[in-house]
């Protein structure tokens, strides 16, 4: 059956970061009535505004009704920065889902001391055994949270029509082969790269990336678990950064642009063929195919490559930068919300998740049905990468990461330093 417009309580907005999941079986309790006989009603927000993505959740709730009557599932999707503002209002006033993505890390630490989320190590532990490590970073002292549905690592997506128009016949390796792209798409007249900066997150990740080649992963541990940034490397970092900018990499007007979305978002820009390229995650193929009117973003043209390595770095050239979404139960929600999740985690909807070539899954059963091939090389690099960093905002949590990004945005602007960032997240560690 489809769902009537009443229970489709679907926000307008755009196609963002992590498009996800899955189906296959899952049963409610007691014919799907929480056990008690009564009708349950579950409320499930995600950020997958756009087909297939938005098309893919909803048949998922279907089907989960379909397969346990009585239970019925508000679908609420939302652009992806509002959904994480609205998250902490809800969880603020009550008024919050039951089931909502988790990012771990940080984030997922303060939710669980706050008993906001169900542990979910005793309900589900077939589940998260099948999932393997890649549950580690939504666990607090060995517990559950929540199921990683995507995981996957950040790199620069790009139009391999405009790289060759430029002269380019191979990616770049290394920061200084990045560096002579830029200049040869510019003497092209082609913009070299987008950043969503007004939306501040898609600047960020550069520092990440420059201090994940910079630093020792010894010296990313202390700044990550201790905030111990004495190690001279987070500097380098921000020196990196300051010289990419300084090549004028940017679209015109970056410091206003938002991260996706729009046509005239970042992603927008290299879907549309305005930028040559973009350092996104592997979520940017879906997020492109919803920001064009064929509904294929780049299609043959779409590229990928890792972050460059950073001469004299002591950082591991091939370690990446990454993280993911997982699903996760309010812990005031109804029992049938840990089926929900179980259902979404299944065999068969790892592996059509797979398939919409929109992410990359977390059961390795389901890691064979990648057809893309650019989604393909990123899901080698993951499993090949000597550690995946997780991304620094999350890591830290909301406070410090926001203080963080703001820091890093400034530099973007030309009003801070490599040493103002890292001022930036002491001072802001020291207050909490």
């Amino acid at each position: 059956m489809k769902r009537t417009a009443a229970l489709r309580a679907v926000a307008l907005g755009a196609a963002v970061a992590l498009i996800a999941t899955a189906c296959s079986s899952g049963g409610g309790a007691e014919e799907g009535t929480d056990g008690e006989g009564e009708n349950v009603t579950l409320t499930w927000w995600h950020n997958s505004n756009n087909s297939p993505g938005k098309d893919y959740y909803e048949d998922l709730a279907d089907e989960f009704e379909g397969d346990n009557p009585g239970v019925t599932i508000e679908v609420t999707a939302l652009q992806h920065e509002d959904m994480l503002t609205k998250l902490d209002a809800a969880f603020q006033t009550g008024d919050h889902p039951d089931i909502y993505m988790e990012r771990g890390g940080g984030e997922l630490k303060a939710h669980v001391e706050a008993g906001l989320t169900k542990d979910l190590t005793d309900e589900l532990p077939d589940t998260i055994s099948a999932l393997g490590t890649a549950v580690s970073g939504w666990q607090v002292e060995d517990r559950t949270y929540a199921l990683p549905f995507s995981l996957g690592v950040v790199g620069f997506w790009y139009n391999k029509a405009m790289f060759a128009q430029a002269g380019i016949t191979t990616p770049p390796t290394t920061t200084a082969e990045l560096d002579a792209a830029v200049e040869a798409l510019r003497s092209a007249g082609i913009e070299p790269v987008s950043v969503g900066a007004g939306s501040g997150w898609p600047a960020a990740h550069y520092w990440y990336y420059y201090s994940l080649r910079q630093c020792s992963q010894e010296a990313l541990n202390e700044g990550t678990q201790s905030f111990d940034f004495s190690d001279p490397c987070w500097l380098r970092a921000g020196e990196s950064l300051q010289s990419f900018i300084a090549t004028e990499p940017f679209n015109t007007g970056f410091l206003g642009t938002e991260a996706q979305g729009t046509p005239e978002s970042a992603s927008g820009l290299l879907a549309n063929r305005k930028v040559a390229m973009e350092l996104a995650g592997q979520w940017e193929p879906g997020v492109m195919q919803g920001l064009t009117d064929d509904g294929q973003g780049l299609g043959d043209d779409t590229g990928w490559f890792p972050f460059p390595a950073v001469d004299g770095g002591e950082g591991e050239p091939t370690a990446q930068l990454g993280g993911g979404d997982a699903w996760a139960c309010a812990e005031d929600a109804p029992a049938a919300c840990v089926d929900f999740i179980e259902f979404l985690l299944s065999n068969d909807a790892q592996k059509r998740f797979a398939e919409l070539d929109m992410g990359l899954p977390t059961l390795p059963s389901a890691a064979a049905f990648v057809a893309a091939p650019e989604l393909a090389q990123v899901l080698a690099v993951r499993n090949e990468a000597p550690y995946v960093q997780l991304y620094l905002d999350t890591a830290f949590g909301e406070n410090i990461g926001g203080a963080m990004n703001e820091a890093i945005v400034s530099m973007f602007n030309g009003n801070n330093t490599p040493q103002g960032i890292v001022d930036a997240i002491q001072a802001a560690a020291a207050n909490e």
